[in-house]
Parts: structure tokens; C-alpha cells; sequence
């Protein structure tokens, strides 16, 4: 299958590139920043760009492609209506003026968050699935998203256009700008527990998504790393995290301990990927476990970390 990968230069894209060609398909890639598996330069709110692109051949699309949360503060909201929205409803009109029988957008639980969920002060940690409403995203970023899915819905309903989003929980590579303690590759280690997946598992999420889409119709499905809890333990979670994460994985604490890391004391929030694994037949590979193996093996950590990480958009600026 010839497919146009949106958002190809992005850290996302240059793993997702590489799996879909080893699922025996043809990529093109499209992005604002030049990249290796960039083909066509252009922006996604450009139809003529969008146009160019798609008459190279194309069967599907996947759209990775946006403006995120840290370009809230380099961006006006214009520009987050442009590439999230308009790119968005562009690449769909294109994809059924093509007749194609699939399309996948990658979304974002950040559009999950209000300010409320994001304050964290609930007795009970907050369970996060697919079912979680209203959604009230506290940014642009969230809003934009949010339409986004929307216009995904709209043409698989109106149009027959067969349509996946996937919310995908955090996999970049840098450092959390918000958390002092823990941070850099404890925090993410902490995170595989209950809101973040490796890059590796969110581009297989994409080609699996690839694949289910006409079967699906429509599918919305958070992507994220198994969570070794239960809704059972949400109030246990907030109170006392670390006691728990003790019980379900005995030497956690002296693997951490041993690498100057700490346990949580608590949890706020934690991702379901559940639906993903019943309805598109995908989990992610790496969890927590994976971690503690690595430890305990002396092996190479299985996520990535790059504080030093920028963009390829902010680079050519």
C-alpha cells in the first residue's frame, strides 16, 4: 500500500516510516521540515500542498503531523487552528476525493485533561479511558485536537471514510519541563505505570491501526503502556503509590534505589489502553516490567531519553 505519512520528519514519523515499510508498504512522506523520510516540504493547512502530495500515487494516510503542547509558546492559536483543523480536514477531503478506504490521525490524551483532572486533587487517582467525559482540553492544543477527531468522526459517518484515532499518551524523548522530582529517565520510567508508551509501540499502534480501519469504520483508542493496575486500586494509587508498586513488583524499589531513582508516593491520573488491545488487537510490547528487567540485567534502559531532543521544525527556523 503507497501511503502518505504526515508529520515525517517529526520524532514520531522517523519511526513510523521504517515500520510501515517493514509491513511491506510504500511511504511519502509529507512535513514543514525537511527530514530523510520527508519527500514533499510543504504545510498540511495548504491544500495545493496536500494536492501535490497525494498525486504521487496514494492509498491511505496516516497524520501524525501538528502543532503540540510546547508550541504553545512559540505559536499563535491561528496557526494551531491552520495545521491541527484545516490541515486535518484537507488531508480527509483529499483521502475521499481519492476513495480511499482508510485513514489514521494521531491524537493526544493531553485534549483528555481539564484543569480540574490536571490539579490532581482528587482522593482517588483519576482513571482515564475512552468512555471519560465531557472533555474540556485546558489549551489550544487540546481544543484543536479535539476538532480534529471530530472531523475524523464526521467523514467516517457522512462519507464512508474509514477512520482511527489514536491517543496517544507521552513518548517524547526530552525532559519534562513541569516535573522537578522526579525527573528525566526516572520520571519516565514512573510513567510506563500509567501515561506514557515507547515511540517504537505508538508507530506499531499506526500500522496496526493501518490495517483494522475498514474493518473499524470509525475507532478511537488510547495508545499507551499496559498499566499493571485496576480501577480497585485508584484510591490505594493516590495514597500511597509506592506501597502498592512494592507489592506488584517485589525489588522495584532496590532496582531504583540502585540507580539513584525514587517510587512515586503518588499517582494522579493513569491511561486504560484496554480498548486498543480488545478492538485493534495492538498492546504495547514495552511496560514497566521491561524496565525492571533492564535494570536488573544492567541492559540498555527501553525507552528513550534526550534532554538535549528539538525538533526538526524548531531547528530550520
Amino acid at each position: 500500500m503507497r501511503v502518505l505519512l504526515t508529520g515525517s520528519s517529526g520524532w514520531l514519523g522517523r519511526f513510523l516510516a521504517p515500520a510501515l515499510r517493514t509491513a511491506g508498504h510504500t511511504v511519502t512522506g509529507l512535513d514543514l521540515a525537511p527530514g530523510p523520510e520527508t519527500h514533499v516540504v510543504g504545510n498540511v493547512s495548504d491544500r495545493r500542498v496536500v494536492d501535490r502530495a497525494m498525486g504521487l500515487g496514494i492509498d491511505a494516510v496516516i497524520h501524525t503531523a501538528a502543532l503540540h503542547k510546547p508550541d504553545i509558546a512559540r505559536y499563535p492559536v491561528q496557526a494551531f487552528v491552520d495545521v491541527n483543523v484545516t490541515g486535518t480536514l484537507n488531508l480527509l477531503e483529499a483521502a475521499r476525493k481519492a476513495g480511499h478506504d482508510r485513514f489514521v490521525m494521531t491524537s493526544t490524551t493531553s485534549l483528555m485533561i481539564s484543569e480540574a483532572i490536571r490539579r490532581e486533587d482528587t482522593p482517588e487517582v483519576i482513571w482515564l479511558d475512552e468512555r471519560t467525559g465531557p472533555l474540556a482540553p485546558r489549551n489550544i492544543y487540546g481544543v484543536t485536537k479535539l476538532a480534529a477527531e471530530g472531523l475524523c468522526r464526521l467523514h467516517a459517518a457522512e462519507h464512508g471514510l474509514p477512520c482511527v484515532v489514536l491517543r496517544t499518551s507521552r513518548f517524547f524523548p526530552e525532559d519534562d519541563d513541569t516535573h522537578r522530582r522526579p525527573s528525566g529517565e526516572n520520571l519516565k520510567a514512573i510513567e510506563l505505570l500509567h501515561r506514557r508508551l515507547t515511540v517504537e509501540d505508538a508507530a506499531a499502534a499506526h500500522v496496526r491501526a493501518l490495517e483494522k480501519a475498514p474493518e473499524l469504520g470509525f475507532g478511537l483508542y488510547i495508545a499507551s503502556a499496559p498499566t499493571p493496575f485496576a480501577r480497585e486500586d485508584a484510591a490505594r494509587l493516590k495514597r500511597d503509590a509506592a506501597a502498592l508498586i512494592r507489592e506488584r513488583f517485589p525489588d522495584a524499589e532496590a532496582q531504583f534505589a540502585a540507580r539513584g531513582w525514587e517510587l512515586p508516593k503518588s499517582l494522579g491520573r493513569v491511561y486504560d489502553a484496554g480498548l486498543a488491545e480488545r478492538e485493534l488487537g495492538w498492546r504495547a510490547r514495552t511496560d514497566f516490567a521491561a524496565v525492571l528487567a533492564a535494570l536488573r540485567d544492567g541492559a540498555q534502559l527501553p525507552f528513550a531519553h534526550d534532554p538535549a531532543y528539538t525538533s526538526p521544525l524548531i531547528k530550520g527556523r
